[in-house]
C-alpha cells in the first residue's frame, strides 16, 4: 500500500506538472496571437496610410444622350497616357490639369473603382472609421459610382457585401454585432429616415464623455446584405426628391448609410468599434442653370453651401491645417468623428466628358 500511495502521488504530481506546462503554453500561445493580431493592423494600417488617409479619386462617366449634340456636347476632358493621377480639363479655351490619387476614364468598369475601396472595409472590421462618398455636378453619375444598377452594383453594395464576407471569414476569432442607420441633411436639417416620423428634426449633440451622438436616431440590427437592403429601402421611400432641369430624378439632399461594427475577439476578449459611412451626397448645381426658384432655390443654396464646406474640410486635413472648419455645415459636424485622426476618408469625384 506504500508503495502504490507513493506511485498515485507521483503520478499527481506529473499530471500537475503536466497540467500546469499545457496552462503555460496556452498563455504563450495566447500572447503570441494577441502580438501577431496587433501586428497584423498595424500593417494594414500602414499600407493604408501609405496611400494616404484622405484620398480623391476621380471618374469620368460616359457620353449619355442628356449631354446633346453639337458643339456644347464636345467632350473637353483628356487623360494623361502615362499617369493616371491626372486628369485635364477645357475650360474657357484654356487647357487645365488637376492631379488626383487615381482617375478613372469612361471605361473603367464598377470592379476597378470598388479595388480602389477593398482595403478600406479591412480598416472598419479593424475598428477605424471610413467615410466614403461621391462628390459632383448633378447628373455627373454619383449615383451610378455609389449605387450603380442590380446588375453591375456600385460601391456601396461591393462595399456592404465584402463587410459580410470578411465577417464570415473571421467568425472563428470574433463575434460581431452590426447596427446601421440612415439620416438625410435636407436644407441643413437632419432627419432619420427610420424613425416613425421622418420630418421631424433632430439636433448633433455632444457626449459627455466626449464624441457626438443624435438623440432619438434608430438603429437597426442586421444579419446578412439583404438585410441592409431591406432598411434602406425603407430610407429610400423617405427621402426628400424633387424635379429640376438639371435631372428630373435629382435628390435633394444628402443621404447618409452608417453601418457601425462592434467586434469581440472570442480569445483575447478584446473589443473593436468601427463606422462605414456611406454617403450619397446631393447633387451641386450652378443656380441660374438648374432654373431653380423658390423652395428649389433656397435647397440649391444650401446643398452648394454644405458642399463647399465639406471641400474646404478636406482641403484643411490633406494640407493638415491646425484648424478644420467642421461647423460649417451640418454634413462635416455630423462626420468629424469620420474624417479627422486616423479616420480613413475616400471621395470621387464625379465629371461629365
Amino acid at each position: 500500500p506504500m508503495k502504490l500511495q507513493a506511485s498515485v502521488k507521483q503520478v499527481q504530481r506529473e499530471i500537475c506538472k503536466s497540467i500546469s506546462d499545457i496552462s503555460q503554453t496556452n498563455q504563450d500561445l495566447v500572447r503570441k496571437y494577441r502580438h501577431e493580431m496587433k501586428l497584423r493592423k498595424k500593417y494594414h494600417n500602414e499600407l493604408v496610410e501609405l496611400k494616404g488617409n484622405i484620398r480623391v479619386l476621380c471618374r469620368v462617366r460616359p457620353v449619355i444622350r442628356e449631354d446633346g449634340e453639337g458643339l456644347s456636347a464636345r467632350q473637353v476632358v483628356s487623360y494623361d497616357q502615362e499617369d493616371d493621377g491626372i486628369v485635364n480639363c477645357l475650360h474657357k479655351g484654356r487647357m487645365q490639369t488637376f492631379e488626383l490619387d487615381r482617375v478613372f476614364t469612361q471605361r473603367s468598369t464598377q470592379e476597378e473603382v470598388f479595388e480602389e475601396v477593398r482595403s478600406l472595409v479591412v480598416s472598419c472590421l479593424d475598428g477605424y472609421n471610413i467615410c466614403i462618398f461621391a462628390y459632383g455636378q448633378t447628373g455627373s453619375g454619383k449615383t451610378y459610382t455609389m449605387e450603380g444598377p442590380s446588375s453591375n452594383p456600385g460601391i456601396n453594395q461591393r462595399a456592404l457585401g465584402e463587410l459580410f464576407r470578411m465577417v464570415e471569414e473571421r467568425n472563428k476569432d470574433w463575434t460581431y454585432t452590426i447596427t446601421v442607420n440612415v439620416m438625410e441633411i435636407y436644407n441643413e436639417m437632419v432627419r432619420d429616415l427610420l424613425g416613425s416620423d421622418p420630418a421631424e428634426k433632430l439636433d448633433i449633440k455632444m457626449h459627455n464623455e466626449g464624441g457626438l451622438h443624435v438623440p432619438g436616431l434608430t438603429y437597426t440590427q442586421v444579419e446578412c446584405l439583404d438585410d441592409v437592403n431591406e432598411v434602406f429601402q425603407v430610407a429610400i421611400n423617405n427621402r426628400a426628391t424633387a424635379c429640376t432641369n438639371m435631372n428630373e430624378h435629382s435628390s435633394r439632399s444628402h443621404a447618409l448609410l452608417i453601418v457601425t461594427v462592434d467586434g469581440t475577439n472570442v480569445t483575447t476578449g478584446a473589443k473593436i468599434t468601427g463606422k462605414l459611412n456611406l454617403v450619397d451626397l446631393a447633387g451641386s448645381e450652378r443656380v441660374h442653370k438648374s432654373q431653380a426658384a423658390g423652395d428649389r432655390l433656397k435647397e440649391a443654396q444650401n446643398i452648394n453651401k454644405s458642399l463647399s464646406a465639406l471641400g474646404d474640410v478636406i482641403h484643411s486635413l490633406r494640407s493638415k491645417q491646425p484648424h478644420v472648419p467642421y461647423r460649417n455645415s451640418k454634413l462635416t459636424y455630423l462626420l468629424q468623428e469620420s474624417l479627422g485622426g486616423d479616420s480613413k476618408t475616400l471621395m470621387v469625384v464625379q465629371i461629365a466628358p
